[in-house]
């Protein structure tokens, strides 16, 4: 199920792990293929993951080790994406997904361990669950965005139905997600990740016509607008959008992690830009931030 250590380590690299993290998790690989319970354990979540490859199914969880916290636990889920990655590579080969756009996309595991790392100081992965959709065929890394074929929601697809655009609850939409790591979000880049999307997806899923762009995100919080100026490019993302919902309970640890990736104290958060400034105040003055639900045609 895993690739001896020479080739795990290439492997690694072409995931975008960070360099530091590599030779633990080479020498770890070790343990994993000698011991019959990890590799037990492994090739069940495997033939979860990679069941019904390339169906909208949505994100599932990936195994957690029943064991004490530490660097194996932690690194438990990216062998399991290492050892799916003959299905995942296979399906893109039968859809035609040029090799830059698959690596791109498969290269978010990295991004998980970095994010990892920034949080904690430690080896692992952040949020390993997320990955389930890119190994899954289900998302794809075009340009600035990430697109993740999916399903509009009961209250997004009430709002769209109420406009008179013919598609509501359960019909095909496209997730927009915005990754870390990845330079500002101009207007700019938007629009050239939404173009490559369109072409991309009615090329290689012409049997799923994707009409609307759907988000859920901290970043379509309209209180946003009162910090920031109007050509920020916060703004100018929001402005994109029809907001269909926002949801009931505060999500105020969302835009502390993504903005700062720490779970510091506020009164320990720096106020460098306007928008570390705009998430610390406003939390200070009592408020609280949401996430947003926006739809747009495409």
């Amino acid at each position: 199920m895993l690739p001896d250590a020479d080739e795990l380590a290439e492997v690694l690299v072409d995931l975008a792990v960070p360099h530091e993290d590599i030779n633990d998790v080479v020498r770890m690989g070790r343990r994993v293929r000698d011991d019959p319970e990890l590799l037990h354990a492994l090739t069940q979540a495997v033939e979860e993951l990679v069941r019904d490859m390339g169906e909208i199914r949505g994100v599932i969880d990936l195994p957690d080790l029943d064991w004490p916290s530490g660097p194996l636990q932690r690194f438990f889920p990216l062998y399991v994406l290492v050892a799916a990655l003959p299905y995942v590579r296979a399906h893109h080969r039968d859809r035609g997904v040029p090799v830059e756009v698959a690596r791109r996309t498969l290269a978010d595991a990295g991004r998980n361990v970095a994010a990892h790392r920034r949080t904690y100081g430690t080896g692992g992965m952040l949020v390993p669950h997320w990955l389930s959709l890119h190994f899954h065929g289900e998302l794809y890394q075009l340009g600035r965005l990430q697109f993740q074929r999916d399903r509009v929601g009961r209250r997004a697809g009430a709002a769209i139905a109420a406009e008179g655009f013919g598609h509501g609850p359960g019909d095909l939409g496209l997730g927009l997600h915005i990754p870390d790591f990845l330079g500002p979000l101009t207007s700019e880049a938007c629009d050239r990740s939404l173009a490559l999307g369109r072409e991309f997806f009615a090329r290689h899923y012409p049997e799923e016509p994707y009409r609307v762009a759907t988000c859920a995100s901290w970043l379509l919080d309209p209180q946003l607008r009162e910090y920031l100026p109007e050509d920020s490019n916060i703004v100018r993302f929001q402005k994109r959008f029809r907001i269909s919902h926002m949801g009931s309970e505060p999500e105020d640890d969302t835009p502390v992690r993504f903005v700062f990736g720490t779970g510091e104290p506020l009164d320990r958060l720096p106020r460098r830009t306007v928008l570390e400034r705009a998430v610390v105040d406003h939390l200070r003055k009592g408020g609280h931030w949401y996430v947003g639900h926006g739809w747009f045609p495409l």
